[in-house]
């Protein structure tokens, strides 16, 4: 295993390509090109998480919508044990914090072009917002804010790991494309 502490954030999760051997000898192409093939499938597949987060987002946001009417009501004596629910302004404050505070770590990551991906913790976040309104029983009049706010936040999010995942699928290819020119030389 290499250590991978002193490369930069973007080559980390790439694998390095076959260097020649102690004698000089340079690797076998068609092994860099399998090795290659199988860097851009798993690109393409990790390309796509940020949809998967904004589904489960979606599907918990329905739920909310109904106000958790599919689940079962929490038992007074656990509400009792929980104690009074923040008061909605707390709540959207607390929101309004972290929506910015999200989407700038976000925005630091582009800029920074670091592969990091935190969408489905963004997404237990914004549930525990649900949650935290719904105790407040005022989830109803703050649904759509907490709603915007994550549709932003992982829209955002997404946009960040397909962006940093297509680039690297162009360097991929970029070598799939020498490889394939040197055979038909």
């Amino acid at each position: 295993m290499t250590d991978t502490r002193d490369t930069p954030p973007m080559k980390q999760t790439q694998g390095n390509p076959p260097q020649p051997d102690a004698a000089g000898t340079p690797p076998d192409r068609d092994t860099v090109r399998q090795e290659t093939i199988l860097r851009i499938k798993q690109l393409r597949s990790k390309s796509n998480r940020g949809l998967w987060a904004l589904a489960l987002f979606i599907a918990v946001s329905i739920v909310a919508l109904g106000d958790f009417s599919i689940l079962p009501s929490l038992p007074p004596a656990v509400r009792m044990t929980l104690g009074k629910p923040p008061s909605s302004i707390m709540i959207s404050g607390a929101l309004v914090l972290y929506t910015f505070s999200a989407i700038i770590l976000i925005l630091s990551r582009m800029m920074g072009g670091k592969e990091e991906y935190s969408g489905f913790a963004h997404v237990g976040y914004l549930t525990a917002f649900y949650g935290f309104y719904h105790f407040a029983k005022a989830l109803n009049e703050n649904y759509w804010a907490v709603f915007v706010a994550g549709l932003t936040i992982l829209a955002l999010e997404s946009y960040h790991i397909w962006n940093f995942c297509n680039e690297a699928i162009r360097r991929e290819q970029e070598v799939l494309d020498t490889i394939e020119r040197f055979r038909k030389s």
